[in-house]
């Protein structure tokens, strides 16, 4: 048959005698799509000069170090707040006002403190005192333009110089919250549960705690996040070694299954099993263990939302649902085992095929490294840009009072306030900081700058995985249609392979990452209308919301299936996005059954592996971070929420298996998709001779996958 292939077949393969119109992946190429080609150059002038302009009047410390009522940094360097790291409210009590649920800020004085008070203590008190320490230590805790320690206290309470009282307090996220603790059920501070406010008056510890809590409406993400950060600040190094576990065993794993694809498959069965047989057994034990323990019969549904997660795993109820889903899991894997034996090993074969083309193409493992890179860098960018634009707003202020006024709510300047006429007309109004905003053209259209930046992080983002599918797809499209394997390859098919992508091809690829990124966008609008309207009653809105996602979800899954066969078929014709696409489908179609059989059991073949790596990885990251290996007991670091590096080991490995799986799965798709070319076209006799190996004919081509004789008709 070789002798045959060299009368009629060119270079590298591609048919040139009986069939011109064949395209093969290397020659008779040009550019597709330069319409969307040109679209992208655009869009990605248009988002660096976004990136530029946000960058230009953005301030990331608006989210990172707290603000005074002046709209100054708490202990930002350089500043005169630079030792001053907390915030300290005058009356915290305010901080219960409905406005804090509007403005997100307490109609109060709130100025920087280097430390939060530790002590109770009023003005009037610490203004009598005979130990001029008392009221000195009171000084910090006013504005920093108090110098006169001899005013009388009335006039420094009326002019706001001062709060009325102090109370013990701790920081929380940056801010000096009262030190309230229940003892036997009371609420108090220190010892009492009433307290002086300075004015006269003696007020319940109650009405302290509903301040804080309100003044902490917005703060309680942020001290979750706060702990999780923490968490990975001791634990990072941990997570980078499980991650480079999870990389070396992934490596070694695809390096086994070149050499050993039969006997790498079966135990990777045989281990899935095992691994989820024995997180069957530790959830039972686990289960079995909380038995008669004081509350671990609460049920998920009474526990409610808890920020600590840690909480869920002292329920009995918790490993009940983990152990019922690994059964579920373990039951429908052993099922499909059973049914799909058959055709397990058929697609044993064409994975040891596609293990022969990986091993001619062995740099095609480390590509993903390079799609991941370009990844981090659309990442990167577009959450710098989304920071930026979020933080380039001006500080707004706003008139703040206790009675009732015509100005209140209305913006102000602190500069002249004390010289208008609202402090003439209330006289107990204050010009305080309000939030960030800007009334310029530039702010009010920052909501679309900002949707600019999701759309196209989406459309990049697929792009770069699009540039690597079609990579991926050129190379071991040469691998299959050159003749003499691996004669008849390119010295470098993988740089071959990019250099076309790019040079001829980038319009189709923005084409295609274009089309999904508009159904990506579409979803992420519906998900965010649908978290609006979730405290709505309108049940048929509702309703239909839920049909649009779900519909989009669909369309979605679908466009990515098409787009990864129609990559194929430019990655090995050459033609556009549109004409690809068809083709790619209508091949599929008329395989369909082969499609079911082979292409879809590899899938799942692939799918145990990544479960094995993740599974392994994670069991080893669970039991280290829970302090339960008794030889790096003392190693592990202590954690407020263990889930934290857990879940991220567990994450970190399912995208690098699924890195290294992705280059298998892309080599069969693309084996699979120009085989079922190669039936069409040939049949398999001298004149035209299959160019698939005799390895994968001997298996392919036998019981109901046996070619159809169309093809004779195209001869």
């Amino acid at each position: 048959m070789g002798g045959q292939g060299d009368d009629y077949y060119g270079k590298h393969g591609t048919p040139q005698k009986y069939d011109p119109t064949f395209k093969g992946p290397i020659y008779d190429r040009g550019c597709t799509d330069i319409i969307c080609c040109v679209l992208l150059v655009i869009a990605i002038v248009g988002y660096v000069v976004v990136g530029v302009v946000a960058w230009t009047h953005g301030d990331p410390r608006k989210v990172i170090y707290p603000t005074d009522s002046r709209g100054q940094f708490c202990g930002q360097q350089g500043t005169p707040n630079e030792k001053k790291p907390f915030l300290f409210y005058f009356d915290i009590v305010k901080c219960a006002s409905p406005l804090v649920l509007l403005e997100f800020q307490c109609p109060t004085t709130q100025i920087c403190v280097s430390k939060c008070p530790d002590r109770y203590q009023t003005y009037l008190s610490a203004y009598g005192s005979r130990t001029p320490s008392e009221l000195e230590y009171y000084r910090q805790f006013c504005v920093p333009e108090f110098k006169n320690l001899q005013k009388a206290p009335i006039e420094v309470l009326k002019d706001k110089e001062c709060p009325a009282m102090i109370i013990p307090s701790t920081p929380l996220a940056r801010r000096c919250f009262p030190a309230i603790r229940a003892k036997k059920g009371v609420i108090m501070v220190g010892n009492e549960t009433t307290y002086d406010d300075g004015r006269g008056r003696r007020r319940n510890v109650t009405e302290l705690l509903e301040g804080a809590k309100k003044a902490n409406v917005v703060l309680e993400t942020r001290q979750l996040a706060m702990k999780i950060f923490e968490d990975y600040t001791v634990s990072w190094y941990w997570i980078i070694i499980g991650l480079v576990i999870a990389m070396v065993a992934s490596f070694i794993f695809i390096v086994l299954l070149r050499f050993l694809a039969g006997i790498m498959v079966w135990v990777m069965i045989v281990m899935v099993i095992l691994v989820l047989g024995y997180g069957i057994f530790h959830c039972y034990m686990e289960y079995a263990k909380l038995k008669g323990e004081a509350g671990s019969d609460v049920s998920l549904k009474d526990l409610g939302f808890q920020t600590d997660l840690r909480v869920y795993l002292h329920l009995r109820q918790t490993w009940l649902a983990f152990m019922i889903i690994l059964c579920i899991v373990e039951v429908v894997i052993i099922l499909l085992l059973i049914f799909l034996r058959k055709r397990i090993l058929i697609a044993i074969a064409l994975i040891k095929e596609a293990s022969r083309a990986v091993g001619h193409i062995m740099m095609s493992l480390l590509f993903p490294l390079c799609t991941f890179f370009l990844l981090c860098l659309c990442i990167a960018y577009w959450a710098s840009t989304a920071v930026f634009l979020s933080t380039s707003n001006e500080a707004i202020y706003k008139v703040f009072n206790e009675s009732a006024c015509q100005f209140s709510g209305q913006t102000c300047k602190p500069e002249t306030f004390n010289t208008s006429n609202v402090t003439k007309l209330c006289p107990d109004a204050q010009c305080l900081f309000a939030f960030y905003g800007g009334e310029t053209a530039y702010h009010k259209y920052l909501i679309i700058l900002q949707f600019f930046n999701v759309f196209m992080f989406f459309w990049l983002a697929n792009f770069v995985i699009a540039l690597g599918q079609v990579t991926l797809a050129g190379a071991f499209a040469s691998y299959y249609w050159a003749f003499k394997k691996p004669d008849d390859m390119p010295a470098f098919p993988l740089f071959s392979a990019f250099g076309r992508a790019l040079r001829y091809h980038t319009g189709s690829l923005a084409f295609g990452s274009l089309i999904l990124a508009i159904v990506q966008v579409i979803r992420v609008t519906l998900e965010y209308l649908d978290h609006r309207l979730k405290a709505a009653d309108n049940k048929f809105a509702k309703f239909l919301l839920s049909c649009l996602k779900c519909c989009f979800w669909c369309l979605e899954k679908f466009i990515k299936f098409l787009n990864r066969n129609a990559y194929i078929m430019i990655a090995v014709y050459g033609t556009n996005f549109c004409t690809s696409a068809r083709n790619a489908f209508f091949l599929l179609m008329r395989n369909i059954i082969r499609v079911a059989v082979l292409d879809k059991v590899t899938d799942f073949l692939f799918f145990l592996g990544k479960l094995l790596i993740v599974g392994s990885v994670g069991i080893l990251a669970f039991f280290f971070f829970t302090q339960r290996i008794k030889l790096v007991q003392d190693t592990a670091p202590p954690l407020n929420y263990y889930w934290v590096p857990i879940l991220t080991v567990i994450v970190g490995s399912y995208l690098i298996a699924h890195g290294f799986f992705s280059v298998y799965g892309m080599c069969v798709d693309t084996l699979f998709l120009c085989f079922c070319e190669d039936l069409e076209r040939n049949d398999g006799s001298p004149e035209r001779p299959y160019y698939m190996s005799p390895e994968l004919s001997e298996i392919l081509l036998k019981g109901n996958l046996e070619p159809s004789k169309s093809a004779d008709s195209q001869g």
